[in-house]
């Protein structure tokens, strides 16, 4: 990725890529476990930063492989913004506040949905590069997400059928899409859209499904209904990126299957728990919640760009 000349990334999401904006939120950090150990144990001088990992996030390996600094969360006060900035909160939802309280589903513990993000992005940039912020931006890169897979949680803790939370996809997707045309407004040219992860291999989503006796399980006991609906999203998340390309024809914007790169961690599974513990050597460790972690994430990342490599 160091070939590709990134000089910048930002980076928009929920706690998949939050690096400390949720501690930094009175009412986020009151209420995130992540800002106890075991979280941080493998970080640099094993601190706590935010981060809902052990160690790195994906984000932070992205950085990396471009040959930059891990990026600071926006809401650090007086942090180097200079290669970047990280808007993304643990627990943001795609979907707007009001849009939620429609449809009768309660936020967790932050307020910072995409649409907040995206405000922070534009004071940003309207300091920094208010008179030529195309011209700021060309070498940099843009991920608008993962995001969009905690209110589709909410709901279902909530007591939402699965057919309603169908019903919401279209909407979170719309929400995306909007994020993308938003950036490209301020003159991104090279947009990665991730999509879910197999979020039914998470402990929460174990724990709802637990207690329902028609329950099934795949070869990895991840719930099988809940990872059929999280492709039914991502397939109409790709359709909606699909509408983007080609009416943006000379933008890159890059589909980021994350589903695809967690199940092929699960399948090699075997192979990496005992590797050495260095991400640069596919380390990996296994927790019973599932879990990606530290060591494992850079395989996401790899493996996530051989597939984007094949594709094209």
């Amino acid at each position: 990725m160091k070939k590709c000349g990134i000089n910048r990334i930002y980076q928009f999401g929920d706690s998949l890529s939050d690096t400390g904006n949720c501690l930094r939120e009175t009412y986020c950090r009151a209420h995130s476990g992540c800002r106890f150990p075991p979280y941080g144990m493998n970080f640099y001088q094993k601190a706590v930063t935010g981060r809902c990992s052990n160690g790195l996030l994906m984000i932070d390996f992205i950085a990396l492989e471009c040959g930059l600094p891990l990026l600071n969360p926006s809401l650090e006060e007086n942090a180097d913004f200079s290669h970047g900035a990280n808007f993304a909160v643990s627990g943001a939802t795609a979907l707007s506040v009001e849009s939620l309280a429609k449809k009768k589903i309660h936020m967790s513990y932050t307020n910072s949905t995409l649409s907040v993000q995206l405000q922070w992005m534009s004071s940003h940039f309207n300091s920094v590069c208010s008179t030529d912020c195309p011209k700021y931006l060309e070498n940099s890169l843009f991920l608008v997400g993962e995001i969009g897979g905690d209110e589709l949680t909410y709901g279902l803790n909530q007591g939402k059928t699965m057919e309603e939370l169908r019903r919401m996809v279209p909407d979170i997707v719309h929400a995306i899409i909007r994020g993308v045309r938003r950036v490209i407004s301020f003159g991104a040219t090279r947009i990665v859209v991730p999509g879910n992860i197999p979020a039914g291999c998470n402990p929460v989503i174990l724990t709802i499904f637990g207690t329902r006796p028609s329950t099934t399980y795949d070869e990895y006991g991840c719930v099988k209904e809940w990872n059929n609906f999280i492709m039914y999203y991502n397939n109409y998340l790709k359709r909606g990126i699909h509408m983007l390309k080609r009416e943006y024809p000379n933008i890159s914007i890059i589909y980021g299957d994350y589903y695809s790169a967690y199940l092929w961690l699960r399948q090699n599974v075997v192979a990496l728990v005992y590797v050495v513990q260095d991400y640069k050597h596919f380390g990996f460790i296994v927790w019973k919640s599932y879990c990606p972690t530290n060591s494992s994430i850079y395989v996401v990342v790899r493996e996530g760009k051989k597939r984007e490599e094949k594709d094209e």
